[in-house]
């Protein structure tokens, strides 16, 4: 009887000790094995970003000439002027446009450069004296009856970060004329509201966008550029271009000026029996056949499905298509809404790129046997591909008064006063962008518990938003080249934590599927201390209950 007592004690303290044991090491050990790995995330900071308060600065130079200024205006200078603009566009998103001016005289050396014979020799001369100093502008003033800008210009602006502009006198306060005067010269130089509404399009209601909002493409760390001649008539023309010698000589100075900008490469291709996919109408009276406005938006998509260049790309690609109509189709000309003539019979697709039509001169038939040799004459080419490539880097000229004389960009393609305006909006565009891409990978993470972080995900996460940070306090400073450097960081940090593979890892594993795996390892281990518990519970029980005997 003793025995038995004691077998049974001997059996109660063996079940509990299983149960001590897996409840107290194999449970925690197996949570801790098997639970989704997590680094924290600076979630405070991505809800910051989420309400962006842009403070663009402008640093102004005012520098006025002798005799710009009479004389007791003038001893008033150096003196600092701040003027601040803001503009609401949604409850989250504001844009304050700050210019800190100074206002001084010319210098020695400044006033030499000033009494040259041409303004684009001042303009040289100028340069030389300035700091290279990215959104920085520099508005030199010279007297009203100075002879270094032609009849008729009141104010000059030359290919690098400088103007030139005609002072005025007159009764009233001469600084306050010519204070009005810098701010548009300066609005045309560095930024538009317009400008800025556009980089932040994703954020602004519909109806205060422009027309032209969608036209430029989306800032990316790089692009890729294809030339392409599409001959749909081989048997009649042997079409020749020169498409690499052109490229060297129209696009590759453009596309070196945006170095700092993205990465960019170009490639060209000849594709033949390629038609517009479109029947152009003939019209009688010209003997020629039209394209209209109307069937442009169908050319497209047909010759689209030929290139095969965007199935491959990892960047956004930009297609300039250079087509030579079929003998039967020519001449062929393009029409505009209005029915009229386009005179450089080419037109571009917003965020896509430019088509233009190549027509050649048919001797008669029985002068030349086929096919017909064509040499493409590649200024006239390059010089549309070039203004349509501007244009959709969002590179257009603000309309300006008849008296601003702009200087040409020259072989450049570029000026450097508008390679600012690129990066002030890139700049804005860029934070925006990361903005929205942390906000979201911080919703998927919250709303799915599944999903591993990894900690270098996470170190990409916490860069962006300190490099986002970084860009807006250098905007604000008025230090446009690092602010933008320090956006591109931030994006490539965004854009490699959203797209990062160990986000999928256990996206897809199901709750059933975890049930499927443990249940076969813990019921057969569960089942029997479970039972053993409940059987000690039961004779627990029951000892209370039964009387205690006394002698």
């Amino acid at each position: 009887m003793a025995a038995d007592e004691a077998e049974k004690a001997r059996g109660k303290r063996a079940a509990l000790s299983f149960a001590a044991v897996a409840l107290a090491l194999g449970l925690p050990l197996w949570w801790k094995t098997t639970e989704t790995y997590r680094a924290s995330l600076p979630y405070a900071g991505i809800s910051a970003l989420g309400s962006l308060r842009f403070q663009l600065t402008v640093p102004v130079s005012v520098v006025f000439a002798k005799g710009a200024l009479p004389g007791a205006q003038q001893r008033r200078l150096p003196f600092a002027d701040t003027q601040e603009e803001e503009r609401l566009l949604n409850p989250k998103t504001s844009v304050t446009s700050r210019y800190e001016t100074t206002y001084r005289s010319a210098t020695a050396m400044e006033q030499a450069a000033l009494a040259m014979a041409t303004v684009q020799e001042a303009d040289a001369e100028l340069l030389l004296l300035q700091e290279d100093s990215l959104g920085a502008l520099t508005v030199y003033v010279i007297p009203e009856t100075s002879p270094l800008l032609p009849q008729g210009v009141g104010v000059y602006v030359g290919k690098h970060r400088s103007a030139v502009m005609r002072g005025t006198q007159g009764p009233g306060d001469v600084l306050d004329a010519i204070s009005a005067r810098v701010q548009q010269i300066v609005q045309a130089m560095s930024f538009t509201t317009d400008s800025i509404t556009t980089a932040l399009s994703d954020r602004v209601p519909m109806d205060q966008l422009g027309t032209d909002t969608r036209r430029p493409f989306k800032s990316s760390l790089g692009y890729e550029i294809t030339f392409s001649l599409l001959n749909p008539d081989p048997r009649s023309h042997d079409v020749h271009w020169d498409i690499e010698a052109a490229v060297n000589s129209y696009v590759q100075p453009f596309l070196d000026k945006l170095g700092s900008v993205a990465n960019f490469s170009v490639d060209s291709q000849i594709l033949y029996y390629a038609v517009l996919g479109v029947s152009p109408r003939f019209d009688k009276a010209s003997s020629s056949f039209i394209l209209s406005a109307l069937s442009l938006p169908h050319v497209i998509n047909p010759v689209e499905a030929r290139l095969g260049s965007s199935a491959t790309s990892l960047y956004p690609v930009l297609n300039f298509l250079l087509y030579v109509p079929e003998r039967v189709h020519s001449p062929l000309y393009i029409q505009d809404k209005d029915g009229a003539a386009v005179g450089t019979n080419a037109f571009h697709s917003p965020r896509w790129g430019g088509i233009m039509v190549y027509n050649i001169d048919h001797p008669a038939p029985a002068k030349a046997p086929l096919p017909l040799r064509v040499d493409v004459d590649m200024v006239r080419v390059m010089e549309v591909f070039l203004a349509q490539l501007r244009l959709l880097f969002g590179i257009s000229q603000v309309p300006l008064p008849e008296e601003f004389l702009l200087e040409s960009p020259g072989n450049n393609g570029l000026t450097d006063w508008e390679l600012d305006r690129l990066l002030w909006t890139r700049t804005v565009e860029n934070i925006a962008t990361v903005s929205t891409t942390l906000t979201s990978l911080a919703q998927l993470l919250d709303k799915i518990g599944n999903i591993v972080i990894k900690d270098d995900v996470a170190s990409e996460v916490y860069h962006a938003v300190a490099s986002a940070q970084t860009a807006m306090l250098e905007l604000a400073s008025g230090h446009l080249g690092s602010a933008f450097q320090a956006s591109k960081e931030a994006v490539t940090s965004s854009e490699r934590a959203f797209f990062d593979p160990s986000l999928l890892h256990l996206l897809y594993f199901p709750d059933d599927q975890k049930f499927a795996i443990y249940i076969p390892l813990f019921l057969p281990m569960a089942v029997p201390i479970l039972l053993s518990l409940v059987k000690i519970l039961r004779e627990a029980k029951q000892s209370k209950k039964e009387p205690i005997k006394t002698d």
